[in-house]
């Protein structure tokens, strides 16, 4: 009889929990920040939809630009170096939220945003390939897996966070659009300072969590990882570029980023075309389909993480990237609630695609592993550019988000998913590859 790998040793519990403490903490800042785009449009009325999903580009651009200097930083220093560096920017870029909102200046927002994710970048790299690292290889996909899972219980704090403190209070969201262009200008002054200060409040607040969080791991030992032979840093370019498998992965990590950020963004517009059809009484709350969209991503990570147990995690990454396609059909497709439903399942076959794809692509990685896991951090880029190509759907007609009908009956609200779709069967499409690579290897 086999013995039994555990995911997690005794010995290394307790490091193992500190360190995921963090992919609850940067789930935090990324779904507070996805209601944003819709929020800014209404506070600042005057952006069109693609200057309102900068959003989304200044903050996932952060993870591109500073990855690959943050594997770089913890390939010369330490994982907990990099971790302190990371928190250290996170709390700056939390804090410059104050000043954007006093000078009511929409590009220090962006750069606020893009500061504080430079800080993900550096807690990004460190954690994934720290996790991956902290037991048997052979359960190195499983135990990200489950690291991963306490993600999305950020990512539902910091949706909850965003509609009680942002989204329920702002002024300018008791308005129709034609009703807050007639205010005067007195009027709009106020709105505008009242609105800008309310969604700065839950950004300084947080940096004050990750203040706190940073001093607690300062005086926490962190454990120390199996040593390998140092290689060079262009032995390790050589041998990444050489990785096809690699290469293969980090595409597919842009393509289900990019998926993944505008499912979570673009729900509250899907959500302000149906209620477009429907009476005030009747309307319904994008946040709590987002939140339930969440619950089911967080359930579908934990039924994965079981199922890789008896599944090979490349099969499995095939079977959820279909249904993800599938779904997006059915966003598309179907009319009013049961296409909001589709969207909202979507998350469900999402749930495994970044740990597992981060699992397969560093697989049998040494040393290299480490600026390995920058080119996937970097991949997070897919979130900053594929928004914006769907906010430039959305203006093909207007300002509206049904003002283009394509193929005479889908909305260009609905036309816009997809590039979800696209995108989540090229993840398919690296689970076949990954899959039958492994089957060659197992063969030789």
């Amino acid at each position: 009889m086999a013995k039994k790998i555990p995911i997690i040793k005794k010995e290394l519990l307790f490091p193992f929990i500190i360190i995921t403490s963090l992919f609850a903490l940067w789930g935090i800042a990324n779904d507070l920040t996805n209601p944003m785009v819709s929020a800014f449009k209404k506070v600042m009325p005057e952006l069109s939809n693609v200057q309102a999903s900068l959003v989304q580009f200044a903050f996932y651009f952060g993870y591109f630009f500073m990855a690959l200097p943050a594997a770089l930083f913890i390939r010369k220093f330490s994982y907990k170096s990099g971790i302190i560096l990371g928190l250290a920017l996170y709390a700056i870029g939390a804090f410059l939220f104050y000043p954007a909102a006093a000078l009511e200046e929409y590009n220090y927002f962006l750069i606020s945003l893009w500061v504080l994710t430079c800080g993900l970048a550096f807690l990004e790299t460190t954690a994934n390939p720290l996790i991956l690292n902290m037991g048997d290889k052979e359960t190195a996909t499983q135990r990200l897996n489950l690291a991963q899972a306490f993600n999305p219980m950020g990512s539902l704090t910091g949706m909850i966070i965003a509609q009680v403190l942002v989204i329920e209070v702002l002024k300018s969201d008791d308005y129709t659009a034609e009703a807050y262009h007639a205010l005067g200008s007195d009027q709009l002054a106020a709105i505008r300072e009242n609105d800008l200060g309310v969604i700065s409040i839950p950004y300084i607040g947080l940096g004050v969590l990750v203040l706190v969080i940073m001093a607690v791991i300062i005086f926490t030992k962190m454990p120390k990882t199996a040593e390998e032979d140092k290689m060079s840093l262009s032995k390790s370019f050589e041998t990444l570029f050489s990785n096809k498998n690699y290469l293969k992965g980090v595409l597919a990590q842009a393509f289900y980023v990019g998926a993944q950020i505008m499912c979570w963004t673009y729900i509250y517009q899907y959500v302000d075309y149906l209620n477009a059809g429907l009476p005030e009484s009747e309307f319904l709350t994008a946040t709590w389909f987002n939140v339930t969209a969440m619950v089911v991503f967080l359930t579908g990570r934990w039924v994965g993480t079981i199922l890789m147990k008896t599944i090979n995690p490349s099969r499995l990454l095939i079977y959820f990237g279909m249904g993800g396609v599938l779904m997006s059909a059915g966003a598309m497709l179907l009319p009013g609630t049961a296409g909001l439903i589709s969207l909202v399942a979507i998350s469900a076959f999402m749930s495994i695609m970044f740990p597992t794809i981060y699992g397969i692509a560093l697989n049998d990685m040494g040393e290299e592993a480490k600026i390995g896991s920058a080119g996937l951090v970097m991949a997070i880029v897919g979130g900053a550019l594929l928004p914006i190509l769907q906010g430039s759907i959305l203006d093909w007609g207007g300002p509206g988000f049904a003002d283009v009908s394509v193929l005479g009956f889908i909305p260009e609200i609905k036309f816009s998913f997809i590039l979800p779709l696209i995108c989540l069967l090229m993840v398919a499409l690296y689970g076949v590859s990954s899959y039958r690579s492994s089957k060659r290897i197992l063969k030789a």
